[in-house]
């Protein structure tokens, strides 16, 4: 096993698209689970510790990846904004998937992206706040809600799902 200057376990990719690009957790948890994975339909998934330092990490994977498939300057930038927000909402309001992390999916078709986070939920479901001026948090929603054509909230019983959908409207529909 051998690991890359970010503590992540790097091992080719396997014939079947799988790259292994997990946290350097205890031996049994590395193996257990890939951390990123693409098919063949433009989805791309990465599983990242349930921490603050996971939202650096969450964007420079996700724009390094929208980059290489040439999507517009303005798009990855959204992208990299509402990603940031997503997985740093996670992290400080939700609890982690059963494995420790926080997910980050995203899927790119005809030039728009549509990102999610998923986690193991928490006690309020994640909403736009109105927050005065001079609040130092409580804008993150509400800079995902600016910059994304459609996003929501999916709760599940083991988790919930925040996405967004950038660069056009999604296929996907709330409620």
């Amino acid at each position: 096993m051998t690991f890359d200057h970010r503590g992540f376990v790097r091992t080719p990719e396997r014939a079947d698209g799988v790259l292994d690009l997990t946290p350097a957790l205890p031996q049994s948890s590395a193996d257990e689970s890939p951390a990123d994975t693409r098919a063949g339909d433009g989805t791309r998934s990465v599983r990242l510790p349930h921490e603050l330092f996971s939202v650096r990490e969450a964007r420079t994977i996700l724009v390094t990846d929208l980059a290489a498939r040439s999507i517009s300057v303005a798009v990855v930038e959204e992208a990299e904004s509402v990603v940031a927000e997503l997985v740093a909402n996670a992290v400080r309001h939700a609890r982690p998937l059963a494995d420790g992390c926080v997910r980050i999916r995203w899927k790119v078709k005809n030039g728009l992206v549509e990102v999610e986070v998923r986690d193991g939920g928490g006690v309020t479901t994640p909403r736009p706040l109105r927050s005065s001026p001079w609040a130092v948090n409580g804008r993150g929603l509400r800079i995902v809600r600016s910059l994304a054509h459609e996003w929501g909230v999916q709760d599940e019983a083991n988790g919930r799902t925040v996405w967004a959908a950038l660069g056009g409207p999604s296929r996907r529909r709330t409620g």
